[in-house]
């Protein structure tokens, strides 16, 4: 399994501390990151602290990273990095949040996919809740559907029932999005939302996310799927 270097700054216009992991890629587990000077995490430094914004960066392909509780398992913020030297405060502030003391912050980095491919990660918020998605080596200019990244359950599994509400996307460095559509159990398509590339410069816009979709009413149906359609040029 291949790992790379990940970190996130989190703070207030009052103070901010950094929190970094050499991560593995591909998952959630064990990816905890810690305060670069104690070594503990941000709900054992910093309990009771609001925070908002969070400056988190990877060092090549993507991530999406969370604050959850350890012990409930309840995340109460979460969002996508930028590529390590591509941080704009403006775009990396959050609903404020208050750190508890079993919190932790955690990482869901990916590599740079094969000739052709593309890594894909998205977040998906339900009337239900909201859950990381992702499509691993998507063939270039060829629709892939995402599953969820905890138990690879398709959109319709995951949240049938439920509302659709946003969507917000991140292909690997330098790719672009395409599209990513809802499809029913029929395989018609109920929606189909265009990308585009994330920004490549210091202060650029959307250095995190390729499409970020809001305000969506989609009721989700049984066997209904999200496919993501990238291109790694």
């Amino acid at each position: 399994m291949t790992t790379q270097a990940t970190q996130v700054t989190a703070g207030n216009p009052r103070m901010s501390k950094i929190f970094n992991l050499t991560a593995t890629d591909n998952q959630w587990d064990g990816n905890v990151l810690t305060d670069s000077i104690s070594s503990q995490s941000i709900g054992i430094l910093i309990p009771n602290t609001p925070i908002s914004y969070a400056a988190a960066e990877y060092e090549a392909g993507g991530m999406a990273w969370r604050l959850q509780n350890a012990q409930t398992l309840l995340v109460k913020s979460r969002g996508f990095a930028n590529a390590s030297g591509l941080d704009c405060f403006a775009s990396q502030q959050i609903t404020p949040v208050t750190v508890g003391q079993n919190d932790i912050l955690t990482v869901y980095p990916v590599p740079v996919a094969g000739v052709g491919e593309t890594n894909n990660l998205a977040w998906i918020q339900t009337s239900k809740s909201t859950e990381l998605f992702t499509a691993m080596a998507a063939t270039d200019n060829a629709s892939k559907a995402m599953t969820s990244a905890v138990n690879s359950q398709s959109l319709g599994d995951l949240f049938f029932g439920s509302v659709l509400q946003r969507i917000w996307v991140q292909v690997q460095d330098g790719a672009a999005l395409n599209y990513v559509d809802i499809v029913d159990e029929m395989g018609g398509v109920v929606m189909t939302l265009q990308g585009g590339k994330r920004g490549a410069m210091a202060g650029s816009k959307s250095n995190q996310y390729n499409l970020y979709a809001v305000n969506l009413g989609i009721a989700i149906g049984k066997g209904w799927s999200i496919r993501v359609n990238a291109s790694s040029v």
